[in-house]
């Protein structure tokens, strides 16, 4: 028998593993800890089980209220009984739900909940807010050892909201990190520029992301159609798509705005892209409008790749982006705001590079992979052993 302590990562989808989880599962293993995945079944399933990953296809929806809840809580249910697991570690909103109440009926010891930023935020109704927090608080309490959040302000509306029962059981371990070596790139793609349509005098913004209206694309195109008027070459790149299980996803009203503004030799679509080191080369600023974020990793990759960043100015984002040192934050759903910020950065490239620079060594000195890896590690030891 083994004696490695024995974790479950709960999420609701395959892609969380694959973009996000991933670093963290490998450093597990390479430290002593045998780890199992439990996650929908979805485009990166393969990959991940070639990969000899211990992965349960367990299907868990990610709408609030759905029939299947009590499915997903009695298969976790069951397989935490039959593995016997040390920790059961959830991600993700719906999904760290039913893990956690799985969990505390299968009687593991050790439940680790990481928020990726609290689903409510104050430009919601305050009675949804309410609602949501009071959740957030009753699963807290009942079913969480440890709650890890990924900024500090999570942490601190954890402490104020009393989210868990004691605030010593609550801590921010910006858990999450980028591979900075990845976005190191010496030589380009000579290709690469003009398989996606882009000229050589073209200023590019960039997007990566999911298309939901949350991430803030449709004041990302209301925008563009601003900076197109006082810069001309100013293209949008924009990589990603909507999730089959995405409850917003916006990619048909997306093409309608679009149209709309005229936008058609504007705004390019790579779709889901796996080389986003090399498509940052092509980028001169890069932007995420969102109006909810946890700690967003695409724009600590846009930072690692020496870009300054635009971004709304809301929790997680203002952690990473320093105003007017390492980019510029504007207001949420503000097209006006984001449009300027755009256009003051494309128009002063020595601004933007001088930005650039900084926000690189604001990710080697806060959020390198390395440095955020071997604290989880650290409190996984001083935990379960």
């Amino acid at each position: 028998m083994s004696s490695r302590s024995k974790i479950l990562q709960v999420t609701a989808i395959d892609t969380t593993i694959h973009f996000l989880l991933r670093p963290l599962v490998d450093h597990l293993d390479a430290n002593g800890y045998d780890v199992h995945i439990a996650c929908s079944p979805g485009p990166h399933t393969p990959a991940l089980q070639q990969s000899d990953y211990q992965l349960h296809s367990i299907p868990i929806a990610r709408r609030i209220l759905a029939g299947s809840h009590l499915s997903s809580i009695w298969k976790l249910y069951r397989l935490m009984r039959q593995e016997k697991f040390d920790a059961v570690h959830v991600h993700t909103p719906v999904a760290s739900i039913l893990g956690r109440i799985a969990a505390k009926l299968a009687g593991v010891k050790m439940i680790i909940y990481t928020a990726h930023g609290f689903y409510f935020h104050d430009q919601m109704p305050p009675w949804k807010q309410k609602l949501l927090i009071w959740v957030e608080k009753l699963f807290g309490r009942c079913c969480t050892d440890w709650l890890w959040t990924v900024n500090q302000e999570d942490l601190e509306t954890a402490i104020k909201h009393h989210i868990v029962k004691l605030k010593d059981q609550a801590e921010c371990l910006n858990s999450i990190g980028v591979n900075i070596e990845k976005f190191q790139i010496t030589e380009s793609n000579p290709t690469l520029k003009t398989s996606l349509g882009l000229e050589e005098e073209d200023l590019v913004v960039g997007f990566v992301g999911r298309l939901v209206r949350e991430k803030g694309i449709f004041e990302l195109i209301e925008a563009m159609s601003l900076v197109n008027k006082e810069i001309p070459q100013a293209k949008l790149l924009v990589i990603g798509d909507a999730l089959k299980s995405d409850r917003d996803g916006a990619s048909g009203e997306v093409e309608l705005l679009i149209e709309k503004h005229q936008l058609r030799d504007t705004v390019i679509f790579a779709g889901m892209r796996e080389d986003i080191p090399e498509l940052m080369q092509l980028m001169d600023v890069f932007t995420l409008p969102s109006y909810r974020e946890g700690m967003p990793v695409v724009s600590l990759e846009a930072m690692a790749s020496h870009l300054p960043v635009v971004a709304t100015n809301i929790r997680g984002c203002r952690e990473e982006v320093v105003e007017g040192v390492t980019g510029l934050l504007v207001p949420t759903r503000n097209v006006e705001s984001l449009a300027q910020a755009l256009i003051e950065l494309l128009k002063n490239p020595e601004k933007a590079k001088i930005m650039g620079e900084a926000g690189y060594q604001r990710v080697c000195d806060v959020f390198d992979e390395r440095i955020i890896l071997k604290r989880q590690s650290d409190r996984y030891r001083q935990l379960i052993g």
